[in-house]
């Protein structure tokens, strides 16, 4: 019997028993095994769907085992260990036909092959739906991982992981001995921090009112905490106007703000423009760290294997499928980096 949790209405979230079809052309079915719990499946339930239509099999940091390929599937096969992506590139829009796949505006997806037992058609959360015992995606949506990788560490690749690293590697492109600076460090901002000092940033300072995760984030790589003069690489992780007109404020002559954060959606930052001009300062702005999962998460799970790449910190809870919604209230409080749900 397959379980997930499902947002059914605003607000009502509850385990329920979804069925599935087989997996259509293109397609796999995947057996989830582990899956973290992610600020932005809260986003959705709290945002009445975030663009989803309801009712939303929630969850989108997943990896496990392929399970069943549909017709035409060669890349994969049964057994094979997953971490599912949901900024897959098409290969068919405009920025994947001009070079740009990390661009890409219309991530591959499978059709809607999991319902409710009334008979409801389920959207998957970020094309994933990853709080499940098993979900359907496009075969271009499973990336191959290394097996050895704990399921546990592995699943924070699909999401955290590539957000924070990618967004210091490919979004802001740091170099080596730049000055760097991450305002909130929860998950996505310890994977900044992880991701600066790949890149061979000289100086990493952590920003949070939270003095616990400035101690987190001291064993993740910064080298400093609390705000600097000035640096060449601000990460806003939080999306709030006022850390917005912090991170600006920082920024050093021809420095790059890259907001990260998703923004309530009446936010409003104040931006001065004569010392914006004069520092000839530029802002990026991050989608999930323009990751590509087909090259992005098995270069990140070999930093893992490699030791260069911390996931095993990162995972501060193991809990059951249904204890997500207490691991939400965990998350709001800032008592974990990451609860990781094991099925």
């Amino acid at each position: 019997m397959d379980r997930g949790l499902v947002l059914s209405a605003p607000g009502a979230v509850a385990v329920e028993e979804p069925e599935l079809d087989d997996p259509g052309p293109g397609e796999v079915r995947v057996r989830i095994v582990a899956t973290g719990v992610c600020h932005s499946d809260l986003h959705i339930i709290e945002n009445d769907g975030w663009g989803h239509p309801l009712p939303v099999l929630l969850g989108h940091e997943g990896s496990g085992v392929v399970e069943e390929v549909g017709e035409g599937v060669d890349e994969l096969r049964p057994g094979d260990t997953v971490v599912l992506g949901w900024r897959s590139a098409c290969g068919k829009c405009g920025p994947c036909l001009r070079g740009e796949p990390r661009r890409c505006a219309t991530p591959l997806r499978a059709r809607r092959r999991l319902h409710r037992t009334n008979g409801d058609a389920l959207t998957q959360a970020l094309l994933c739906g990853t709080f499940a015992t098993r979900t359907n995606v496009h075969t271009g949506a499973a990336i191959k991982v290394p097996a050895e990788l704990p399921p546990e560490q592995a699943c924070l690749i699909g999401c955290a992981v590539a957000t924070g690293v990618g967004s210091v590697l490919q979004t802001a492109r740091v170099w080596p001995g730049a000055r760097v600076a991450v305002i909130g460090c929860g998950a996505v901002g310890l994977s900044v921090i992880q991701g600066a000092r790949i890149a061979g940033a000289a100086e990493i300072h952590a920003l949070d009112l939270d003095g616990r995760k400035l101690e987190q984030a001291r064993h993740f790589g910064a080298t400093h905490t609390g705000a600097p003069e000035e640096v060449d690489f601000v990460f806003d992780v939080v999306g709030a106007p006022q850390t917005f007109e912090q991170a600006l404020g920082m920024l050093a002559l021809g420095g790059t703000v890259t907001l990260i954060g998703l923004s309530a959606p009446d936010a409003k930052a104040t931006v001065e423009l004569a010392p914006f001009f004069d520092r000839r300062s530029t802002v990026r702005v991050s989608h999930g760290g323009d990751h590509l999962p087909a090259e992005d998460f098995p270069r990140l799970a070999r930093y893992a294997l490699d030791g260069k790449l911390d996931l095993a910190g990162m995972v501060s809870r193991v809990i059951s499928l249904d204890e997500i919604v207490d691991a939400f209230d965990d998350m709001r409080r800032g008592d974990v980096i990451r609860s990781v749900v094991r099925l």
